[in-house]
């Protein structure tokens, strides 16, 4: 085994040690433990992406080097690995463009905690995009929760982020609860939890009409759990609440990493366990599709309405996980496509707005309503240029990432036919109309001119990491928008490994 075919067990073991040590460590050096810990396992994951891609396989490693059941196992190909290699690097810049809000909101004795919850955090992600095992993905997907109910309710003395993380709980556990379900069925039925050898028995029986029902209720189960706890419409009640009563680095990190976690999830579920080919005959598929089609019709509308930055972002989250079960919903490789592009546009967008829009909520007293937000972009004017790239994107401007999820949906739909295309064109085209009409309102809000206000300056209390963070987002949503070819031949690579 090649030194490098260690790095993604090396990174979970990394981030569990990292957490333990920044339980007993001051808050400021259990931020830079937390900073270095990220950046790291960015470059770890970056040589295991070289590796995959060079290679074209996926590889299977043993923890412990032993085999099933005495031991467990995680795979990686290029599509875990480009995952894997996207998420800390995402962590660390949300991180930094949120840091003087973390300490701000956060109570003095409790920081570092935050940084301990974030590496739990990092640990359950990567565990669910890696893990080669159904009953080892409910584990994390438990650790998830929880620590993602964590990072909300962390916000200093606020009541709204306890009642928010309060729903967001009871929400995930009913999700939870749906996925361990269909976990119990399917190891009843196949005797298995290693995804390999419980696919081939689920292929067996779906070749011969046996337990035919069972599985269907099986497919029905993993999908509304990981729809639940991935907020799509209309199981995304929790959501704006969560999101806005989080501080920034917490609102970024759910929005842009935590939702895609379990999407990544039930992607694999559907395609290299159970098989697409049953999941699209029980017709759930279909039911994603409306799903998705209402989240980016109602998520936009009620972002329309919105006069509090937070909860307008946090409704277009809604939108844009609506593309993503756009994709899933096609039921085709070019549709999963197409969804995985998702998920990098919004990851590398929407943490973007949030720590833009903590910028703004700082320049003008702290306030998140628009109408006393006027002119703090004017005010915090590389703050202002970034939240317009970030817009630009959501709404999907040719050389913006978000131009390269509408192309690719588009070209799905039009290859696959049927009312869909119908449905899948109207949602792109209503989505974009809304998302132009908040988004813009929104920029033109952030440069209105106020009488007696001072000519755009930058904010002179943003920090150099901060200025780093929404910088770095800017460049990437810019290069992902014009050179993604690299980026989606990788994704293409790694799902074709998963049929």
């Amino acid at each position: 085994m090649a030194t490098v075919q260690n790095f993604p067990f090396a990174a979970i073991m990394l981030y569990l040690a990292g957490g333990v040590t920044c339980c007993v460590l001051k808050p400021k050096a259990s931020k830079v433990v937390c900073l270095l810990l990220n950046s790291l396992v960015t470059v770890l994951m970056f040589a295991v992406l070289l590796y995959t891609v060079r290679t074209g396989e996926s590889y299977v490693y043993w923890m412990g080097h032993f085999p099933a059941p005495w031991g467990n196992e995680i795979r990686i190909g290029p599509l875990e690995a480009l995952m894997g290699t996207a998420f800390p690097l995402i962590m660390t810049l949300t991180l930094l463009g949120g840091m003087e809000h973390i300490f701000e909101d956060v109570e003095p004795e409790k920081t570092n905690l935050y940084f301990t919850v974030v590496s739990l955090l990092m640990v359950a992600m990567l565990a669910l995009i890696f893990t080669n095992d159904l009953f080892t993905a409910y584990v994390f997907v438990e650790i998830n929760t929880i620590a993602s109910c964590a990072l909300v309710m962390l916000k200093y003395r606020s009541g709204r982020a306890l009642v928010a993380t309060t729903r967001y709980m009871m929400m995930s556990l009913l999700g939870s609860g749906l996925f361990l379900l269909g976990i119990v069925i399917l190891y009843s039925i196949t005797g298995h939890l290693l995804m390999e050898p419980m696919a081939r028995k689920i292929r067996e029986l779906f070749s011969t009409g046996n337990y035919a029902f069972p599985l269907t209720v099986t497919v029905g189960l993993f999908a509304v759990g990981m729809a639940l706890k991935s907020a799509l419409w209309p199981f995304s009640a929790w959501l704006p609440d969560a999101h806005s009563s989080a501080t920034v680095s917490s609102s970024g990190i759910l929005s842009g990493l935590v939702v895609k976690s379990y999407i990544i999830l039930l992607l694999k579920i559907f395609y290299r366990v159970i098989g697409i080919d049953l999941v699209y005959s029980s017709g759930i598929t279909n039911i994603l599709f409306l799903f998705g089609f209402g989240a980016i019709v109602f998520g936009s509308f009620y972002a329309l309405r919105e006069k509090d930055i937070k909860r307008m972002l946090a409704y277009s989250s809604v939108a844009q996980i609506g593309y993503i079960y756009l994709g899933i919903g096609i039921g085709t490789s070019l549709g999963a496509k197409a969804a995985c592009i998702q998920i990098l546009v919004h990851a590398i967008t929407k943490p973007l707005l949030f720590c833009t829009a903590g910028a703004f909520m700082s320049a003008s007293g702290g306030s998140r309503r628009f109408e006393n937000l006027r002119g703090a972009g004017r005010r915090d004017l590389l703050s202002g240029i970034a939240f317009t790239i970030g817009a630009l994107s959501m709404i999907g401007i040719p050389l913006f990432a978000g131009f390269i999820t509408k192309l690719h949906l588009t070209r799905s739909l039009f290859l696959f036919g049927t009312w869909k295309f119908w449905f899948g064109i109207a949602a792109l085209v209503i989505s974009t109309v809304l998302n132009t009409l908040y988004y813009l309102a929104a920029v033109s809000v952030l440069f209105q001119k106020v009488p007696g206000d001072s000519p755009p300056v930058e904010r002179p209390s943003a920090s150099l990491f901060y200025r780093c963070s929404v910088i770095i987002f800017s460049v990437l949503n810019l290069l992902y928008g014009i050179f993604s070819e690299p980026v989606t031949q990788i994704i293409q690579s790694g799902l074709s490994l998963f049929s």
